[in-house]
């Protein structure tokens, strides 16, 4: 069975790059276009095996999409990473007190982001 992911983006080019990745190998894919938006999807009985989502979005950033994410029945374990041009520290560790299992850098490579999605899905 095909696992399903939620990409969580503002950018729609980031969202169609991340979700043709996934694509080939052969994910089924969800998108939305902030932490808002992805809330209202999860709260609406979409399931998914892992969120990717960005860090800074309108709306409800990626910080407060995990937050929302864990307290959300059913997906206190389920996978969370982020996708972002952050690269300090101190925003990492905010992520991860959060929740986020994972934190990868843009610019990406398709390989480095299926490698990571892999790992953490198992």
């Amino acid at each position: 069975m095909s696992k399903t992911i939620l990409i969580v983006d503002d950018t729609p080019t980031i969202r169609q790059m991340v979700n043709f990745t996934l694509k080939t190998k052969n994910y089924t894919v969800f998108e939305a276009g902030d932490g808002a938006e992805a809330l209202e999807k999860l709260k609406g009985g979409l399931k998914v095996n892992l969120i990717i989502t960005d860090l800074n979005m309108p709306r409800m950033d990626g910080i407060s999409l995990i937050k929302a994410v864990r307290t959300l029945p059913g997906y206190r374990s389920v996978p969370v990473l982020m996708l972002t041009t952050e690269s300090m520290e101190k925003k990492k560790m905010e992520g991860k007190e959060a929740g986020a299992t994972g934190w990868i850098v843009k610019p990406f490579t398709p390989e480095q982001l299926l490698g990571v999605a892999e790992k953490v899905m198992r």
